[in-house]
């Protein structure tokens, strides 16, 4: 019977083929958006050498105002830890005090304890004499006024005790703050400094080249400006000197007439020279000369030695450690950033700077060199590069002030 049952027709479903051509028209699809699409990698287009050397520069610049906020931050951390350590000293004694003084108390609750408590008209009967029992008593009286005397200083020095406790908690709590700022500001130097770092190793050996002129071009138009300034300095003394030459030379045809009525040599006031403004001479830019003497001397030697944020000597310096260590030098306590030096001494206009001055850049006031004459200072640029003498147009100045 089964031999004879009629074969059933196999019915072939198209789902497996439907599935593998539903993956790829999907494939084809994609293949289709890819080569639409841009091609994969970055799309920007690779910065030329000179905006390579603006963004350079520019984070060397914000890398020395994060020095500057750090250099003020270490500044703030030291002042405050030297009057944290002085707090808890005096924490420390004024605690010890306590303690004696309630060890003191302590004797006095013990002594009353052992004698309790006797009423005036059992301490009369028990007394050998009326006299006896009148001394005993005034006694009693001083003792009792010395140990009120003694309560009161405990109670005053227990709240001193509270007061400087709570002024080292303050003081440690701004200790902690600024030492949350140093951090930052270091972070801030090291991650615009690696920043600077990465971009000029991504350049090739021929935009390295192409840098390099660049930089030589922008020192070369600096070093043009100042010698043109040197000229005009030069200029300015040979009049200055000229003109001094003509005043003493009337000056003493005044003394030959015999008159009485001209100024004996050295008593007078030449007009348009009073001492030390200008280009005048006298007492106050005698002095100032003398004393830029020392600050050009110091700057001087640390010529060579290699620009490190932060630091302010002997072996290393960044910029404001140079100015404040040359001036020390002079005798003369300059702050530690450029943003408090900026602020010390009298503000002068760039063509009447004197040596010894400071010439300070930037905006933000970020850097700052000493002036040495003839255009150009002596500064701790940038991390990389070492003290030198260099063009104050090098970088765009802010403003110039003499300390002293």
């Amino acid at each position: 019977m089964a031999s004879h049952r009629k074969p059933r027709t196999r019915v072939r479903t198209t789902a497996p083929a439907l599935g593998v051509t539903t993956a790829a028209i999907a494939s084809v699809g994609l293949l289709a958006q890819s080569a639409g699409a841009a091609p994969a990698g970055p799309t920007a287009p690779k910065p030329s050498v000179e905006e390579v050397q603006k963004k350079v520069d520019d984070l060397y610049r914000q890398a020395g105002t994060a020095t500057q906020k750090y250099n003020l931050a270490k500044e703030a951390t030291d002042r405050q830890r030297k009057s944290v350590d002085g707090l808890l000293d005096s924490v420390a004694q004024s605690t010890e005090r306590l303690n004696e003084a309630r060890r003191k108390l302590g004797t006095y609750a013990s002594a009353q304890y052992r004698s309790g408590s006797v009423t005036p008209t059992a301490a009369l009967l028990l007394a050998d004499s009326p006299q006896a029992y009148f001394d005993q008593n005034r006694l009693m009286d001083r003792m009792t006024e010395r140990r009120r005397a003694d309560v009161t200083d405990f109670q005053e020095q227990q709240e001193a005790v509270s007061e400087e406790r709570a002024e080292a908690t303050r003081s440690l709590e701004s200790l902690t703050e600024s030492q949350v700022s140093l951090k930052s500001s270091k972070q801030d130097v090291q991650r615009k400094l690696a920043e600077a770092r990465d971009l000029l190793s991504r350049l090739t050996a021929q935009e390295k080249a192409r840098l390099a002129k660049l930089e030589k071009e922008r020192e070369a138009q600096a070093r043009r400006k100042a010698e043109a300034k040197a000229r005009a300095e030069a200029q300015a003394a040979e009049k200055a000197e000229a003109e001094r030459e003509r005043r003493e030379e009337a000056q003493r045809d005044e003394s030959g007439t015999g008159a009485g009525t001209g100024t004996a040599p050295g008593t007078g006031t030449s007009p348009g020279t009073a001492p030390g403004t200008g280009s005048g001479t006298g007492p106050s830019s005698d002095a100032y000369a003398a004393k830029a003497e020392k600050v050009l001397a110091f700057a001087r030697a640390q010529i060579g030695k290699p620009y490190v944020w932060g630091a302010a000597g002997p072996s290393s310096y960044d910029c404001s450690g140079l100015t404040q260590g040359a001036w020390k030098a002079a005798g003369v306590t300059l702050p530690r950033t450029t943003w408090d030096q900026v602020n010390v001494g009298t503000r002068v206009a760039t063509e009447d700077l004197k040596p010894g001055d400071l010439v300070f850049f930037y905006d933000d006031i970020s850097h700052v060199g000493v002036y040495i004459g003839g255009g150009k200072m002596i500064h701790a640029p940038k991390p990389g590069a070492y003290v030198r003498e260099e063009s104050i147009y090098y970088m765009p100045v802010y403003g110039s002030v003499r300390p002293a």
